[in-house]
């Protein structure tokens, strides 16, 4: 549709020349990845653009040697920060959903990801998270949100299993859906 182009236009233009974005709510360049590949994907851009393959190399090349990712706060001050630090549960599930957003559901790094996220799940269900990974106002306050690695990875793991029992995402889905429901509304 026309009326994205301006977003998709800035989107491009911000994206940082390892092929990541800046995040704000989530910290930082992993969450704001995803959210730039989720929104992509939602409105039906062409997943295999160059551009955005190129954030998909930049998140398996920052993937942590334990199958996780992680990335410290100190990246908002210092950019050559970005994608690192110690694995944690809510931004290996941002990976993994940039990833299987992006079109890697097949990739060694979403499967070590998902093996991380198994391996480190406790026996009451959720996972620990000791990290600020939550953003109030970067380089000036953080934020622990408890919830962050509770919902985070039962999303990634849900959205692993639709990707891989279905070929698509839940989102796939139901953008699908709603380009029927259009088309039978114009038909009547």
């Amino acid at each position: 549709h026309p009326a994205v182009s301006p977003a998709i236009e800035f989107l491009r233009k911000e994206q940082e020349p390892n092929g990541s974005w800046y995040g704000r709510w989530g910290v930082n360049y992993i969450y704001g990845t995803w959210c730039v590949l989720a929104g992509l994907r939602a409105i039906g851009i062409d997943m295999t653009a160059p551009w955005i393959q190129q954030a998909v190399i930049w998140l398996e090349s920052v993937q942590n040697p334990d199958g996780g990712w992680g990335e410290s706060c100190d990246s908002y001050a210092e950019v050559e920060k970005a994608g690192k630090g110690d694995s944690a549960a809510s931004q290996t599930a941002w990976a993994l959903m940039a990833l299987l957003q992006g079109g890697a559901s097949d990739s060694i790094s979403v499967v070590r990801g998902v093996n991380w996220l198994i391996r480190h799940q406790r026996e009451n269900g959720v996972w620990e998270e000791p990290f600020h990974t939550g953003t109030g106002f970067p380089r000036v306050f953080y934020l622990r949100y408890h919830g962050y690695s509770k919902y985070f990875p039962i999303w990634a793991l849900s959205m692993y299993r639709n990707v891989k029992m279905t070929g698509e995402s839940r989102a796939d889905q139901l953008r699908k859906a709603a380009q029927v429901a259009r088309h039978q509304r114009k038909i009547v």
